[in-house]
């Protein structure tokens, strides 16, 4: 096992594409074509964590926090964020982050917390656009379904929570092979006129250069016909926080104490409660001030989230409760996802849940 098929199952999950403008997430430390003996899963990449990774033989970190986030011009040891680089790099420690990649996805870290909550009619709380295009081809009849299979299984076809969406419909196509073809259907120097089937689908981006390889070793055509449009859709499988809704309506206090027994969190700052049930709930795991004024667009009585600063929770303005239940807490099931998404890609390989808690406060009661 190379830590770049590790890399490739992440990625295939979370691509990197996904990593908001500001992030720094992939590959940090060490080289994808190590041979992995060992990977250890974890919300922080801290020297304790290289050293745990060295003592369980493990040769790649994989955190969603990257420790590496900005520059680095000096490897002195100056701090903790030097530090580890330094023993990871002595002892070949491999380090890969996917962060915001992660949080972006639909089944990624606010999808975790969603389900520890038990919300059901999940969805993006604000998805993104402009990552979709569309594919249009030109396939003769009988090798229609040929085509559409391999572009399904390339990864095109998806919207929302449905798979293998396509249109077609019927028309005549034309072509006339000159010299040095060698064509599928008709004869060199003479139009042929075919009955074709234009094939429409829509995939992510990033996949485009995937989806062209797939069709053009499905496609019976010498040079196949297509046409790539990029759509500004709203892509509803990517994009920032979650929100959905409780199974029964719960009282708010009864639904506070719910929250710090799920997350175990010693206090939760919240705004006033509102005196009403709880049903709908708005999450965004890490720090999620930004997205509560889509909360209160999406009509949540409850928005769970961290690092809200003091005037940012006036902005709940009585519309629904703000509840900021910690960084680390909230984030903490990450950890659980990461080794979930490894230990189904491979059952049989040493991947490993970090024993440490990396939560830098502490509370003092």
């Amino acid at each position: 096992m190379q830590i770049k098929q590790i890399i490739a199952a992440l990625e295939n999950f979370a691509p990197p594409v996904y990593q908001e403008h500001y992030d720094n997430c992939g590959l940090l430390v060490g080289s994808a074509d190590w041979e992995c003996t060992g990977v250890l899963c974890t919300l922080d990449t801290l020297e304790k964590t290289v050293e745990e990774a060295k003592a369980k033989n493990c040769n790649l970190i994989v955190s969603h926090h990257p420790i590496i986030f900005s520059g680095i011009k000096k490897l002195n040891g100056k701090n903790y964020v030097e530090r580890t680089v330094i023993n990871a790099v002595k002892n070949n420690i491999a380090i890969y982050a996917a962060h915001t990649n992660l949080d972006n996805v639909h089944l990624g870290v606010n999808k975790k917390i969603a389900d520890k909550l038990g919300l059901i009619k999940q969805q993006i709380l604000v998805p993104k656009n402009n990552l979709l295009s569309k594919l249009i081809t030109y396939v003769p009849a009988a090798n229609a379904e040929a085509v559409r299979v391999a572009l399904f299984n390339a990864g095109a076809g998806c919207i929302g929570n449905y798979s293998e969406c396509s249109f077609s419909s019927e028309g005549k196509g034309s072509f006339k092979p000159e010299e040095n073809t060698h064509p599928f259907i008709g004869k060199m120097g003479e139009r042929a006129i075919v009955d074709e089937e234009k094939f429409e689908i829509i995939f992510p981006n990033h996949l485009q250069s995937v989806l062209i390889d797939a069709l053009k070793k499905a496609h019976p055509y010498e040079v196949p016909a297509f046409d790539i449009i990029p759509l500004s859709n709203f892509y509803e499988n990517v994009g920032s926080g979650i929100v959905g809704d409780l199974p029964k309506d719960e009282n708010e206090k009864d639904f506070l104490q719910k929250i710090k027994n799920i997350f175990g969190t010693p206090a939760i700052r919240h705004t006033e409660l509102l005196n009403k049930k709880v049903k709908r709930v708005a999450i965004c795991g890490g720090s999620g001030s930004f997205l509560i004024k889509n909360a209160i667009d999406a009509a949540a009585d409850f928005y769970i989230t961290a690092d809200v600063k003091y005037h940012e929770f006036f902005d709940a303005d009585r519309h629904l409760v703000i509840a900021d239940i910690g960084h680390w807490e909230s984030e903490q099931f990450t950890v659980e996802l990461l080794f979930d998404i490894l230990v189904a890609k491979f059952p049989t390989f040493a991947v490993l849940k970090s024993a440490w808690c990396t939560n830098p406060i502490m509370y003092f009661s």
